[in-house]
């Protein structure tokens, strides 16, 4: 298998009143072709912290990041904002769907900005919306969908454009507990389904279990668990 994410040496520090504080202290993780791999932490360990680096959403981490190859460092602004485009997806705990379009446009406009015709993109919505159960409600508005809902458009929209790696952090977390595992196992099937590989960042030890292979975020540092069976 080959590396769709590489990280070497991944720091960063925080600086309140005058005290540094290391959030992450030298990070090493790889993440196979079509792997999913859990991301495995109590709230404040980091895991937000270490997907806004991988996701080239955040400055000021010292380390490399390379994603299908490319060292993120020696890119240009215009440049890391085409490889996150291009190559990585966003699945959050809050669904940030745009309110005042329907489910099935959410799912089309970012396709539309990467430069995909109207009619693909229409498509390739309806094709992830309906493996997600979603058929019938492609022209609602977030505001007439439920939790579970939403954040199922939020996991069509994050593959939208075919991510070879998709973040996801705490995925499931604003949901309860039978909805999260339904949406999870949506998630998971439809993940795997399309070839793409996930960092999934969480604090639940039972969706962890669910994934290819944990890691444990512990003071800064990565330990590598057991891999599925």
């Amino acid at each position: 298998m080959s590396d769709v994410l590489e990280v070497r040496g991944l720091r960063r520090s925080f600086t309140q009143a005058g005290v540094t504080i290391d959030v992450l202290r030298g990070v090493d993780l790889h993440v196979d072709k079509g792997e999913i791999v859990a991301l495995l932490g109590p709230s404040g360990s980091g895991k937000s912290t270490m997907l806004q680096a991988i996701g080239l959403l955040e400055g000021g981490f010292e380390g490399w990041i390379r994603i299908e190859g490319t060292e993120a460092a020696s890119l240009s602004s215009d440049q890391r904002t085409r490889l996150r485009r291009d190559a990585l997806g966003f699945v959050y705990q809050f669904h940030h769907l745009l309110p005042d379009f329907t489910a099935e446009e959410n799912v089309i406009i970012p396709q539309l900005i990467r430069g995909a015709t109207r009619e693909a993109a229409q498509e390739r919505a309806q094709s992830l919306l309906g493996a997600l159960g979603l058929a019938e409600r492609l022209t609602h508005r977030p505001s007439k969908l439920s939790g579970g809902e939403q954040q199922r458009v939020a996991v069509a929209r994050a593959l939208a454009n075919r991510p070879v790696l998709v973040l996801a952090d705490e995925p499931t977390g604003n949901l309860d507990e039978a909805t999260a595992d339904i949406v999870f196992a949506e998630f998971l099937k439809l993940v795997r389904d399309e070839g793409s590989a996930a960092l999934v960042a969480t604090h639940n030890e039972r969706i962890a279990a669910k994934m290819d292979r944990v890691l444990r975020l512990r003071e800064g540092h990565l330990e590598a668990g057991a891999a599925r069976s």
